[in-house]
């Protein structure tokens, strides 16, 4: 519920038509979204671009004069989606970024979380999209949040006005790590086969992903190169497995582009010299990643094809996933010298029908790019083998309820 006397009155600051960009993830400004929300009714038409949503700002029924517009389908953005209110740019994370600042993308109204320590202002848990969006937008209300961690590589730009501040009234959003189960483990041991000493690396939200870090304790001189750090970077941090020493570029530091987890992960990360969050064109960007040694990029899928197909955006023609990073770090990965491309996903969804199928209905992560693929039976080495060899490997990986179904898909 919100206060009696609202921080901000956003008549005649949204005007109709408007694209209003606020922060994604746990960079949402909670302060400003959740009144502008509840203004929503009383406001000309506007359209609103999120990311991933982990608050409970963005409800699916309320303010039908307001559109929605994402990059992906992630966390309670499906609410939105579900509704048939959430309108899809299906574009590479790195691109989708890259069009705020080639102004293909352009927003009027941008709403921020910002820290402040010592009259320096920071981005705090994100450097995507948003400083863009700020630098060509007609309007920026910043958030300022005392509990947000000031971040190093994230220090908000001199030359991007902001027209109006106001005080945070919570902490920012955060996102605990799921409780891992038995599949996740089994997929994590095989994950922790192919990362090596010295490797660098990168991947995304969720069980596997956690489950994959908590595996690698008795890995050394591990490093960071991601599009988000959580709490198990820490975990691993404070064990000495990452340090960061063997990444070829950014010795001793954590790369990231967001910062996703809880108030033990902001108190690490605050004024930590030993962390940048680095804007989207140096943590995804193809020459650099290709500099990278050893780098590992560890991501999901919804499904994967015979062919070595990934996807990781929609299921029985619903959208429910994204794109994101994941095409670029496989690509970064890949050219990165002894690089590994991983994608791992369960082998049967929770409805009990394969993940690993005959074609996939969406393309994601073209089979051209495909290195290797896991699930709780085993790793898909992919890379270079024809399709015959391709169909079999995964057809061994498919949960055993399914190969003989798949073997006579194939043969049909």
């Amino acid at each position: 519920m919100l206060e009696p006397a609202s921080p901000i009155d956003f008549s005649g600051l949204v005007r109709e038509g408007d694209l209003v960009v606020c922060g994604q993830a746990t960079a949402e400004p909670v302060t400003l979204t959740e009144v502008l929300m509840a203004q929503a009714e009383h406001l000309p038409p506007f359209r609103m671009m999120v990311g991933p949503v982990f608050s409970e700002t963005f409800p699916a029924g309320p303010a039908p004069n307001v559109s929605f517009l994402s990059y992906g389908v992630i966390g309670n953005a499906r609410r939105l989606a579900k509704a048939g209110r959430l309108d899809l740019i299906p574009s590479n994370y790195s691109a989708f970024c890259a069009d705020f600042a080639a102004r293909r993308h352009k927003a009027d109204v941008v709403l921020v979380q910002l820290a402040e320590s010592k009259g320096r202002l920071s981005a705090s848990l994100s450097n995507d999209y948003v400083i863009d969006a700020a630098r060509g937008a007609r309007l920026v209300i910043a958030e300022i949040n005392p509990d947000a961690p000031f971040t190093f590589g994230a220090e908000w730009p001199e030359d991007v006005t902001i027209h109006v501040r106001v005080p945070a009234r919570c902490a920012p959003v955060e996102l605990a790590s799921p409780p891992l189960d038995d599949v996740s483990r089994r997929i994590a041991a095989h994950a922790a086969g192919l990362i090596d000493d010295g490797s660098t690396l990168q991947f995304g939200v969720g069980r596997i992903p956690d489950a994959i870090l908590s595996s690698l304790s008795h890995v050394r001189n591990l490093g960071i190169h991601s599009g988000l750090i959580n709490d198990a970077v820490v975990d691993l941090i404070e064990r000495g497995a990452v340090t960061n020493a063997e990444k070829g570029i950014d010795a001793g530091i954590t790369v990231t582009n967001q910062v996703i987890g809880t108030q033990r992960l902001y108190r690490f990360v605050h004024e930590n010299k030993a962390v940048s969050v680095r804007p989207t064109s140096y943590t995804h960007g193809q020459d650099l990643l290709a500099r990278i040694n050893r780098l590992v990029a560890i991501n999901s899928a919804l499904q994967v094809g015979l062919d070595g197909s990934v996807n990781s955006e929609t299921l029985n023609g619903v959208a429910i996933g994204a794109i994101g990073g994941q095409l670029d770090f496989v690509r970064g990965a890949n050219a990165s010298p002894r690089g590994r491309a991983i994608i791992a996903l369960p082998a049967t969804a929770s409805d009990g029908t394969s993940r690993i199928v005959a074609h996939v209905e969406t393309v994601t992560t073209p089979r051209a790019d495909v290195d290797a693929i896991i699930t709780e039976w085993g790793v898909a080495e992919l890379r270079g083998c024809g399709l015959a060899e391709r169909a079999r490997r995964m057809i061994a990986i498919a949960a055993p309820g399914h190969r003989d179904a798949l073997s006579a898909q194939l043969r049909r």
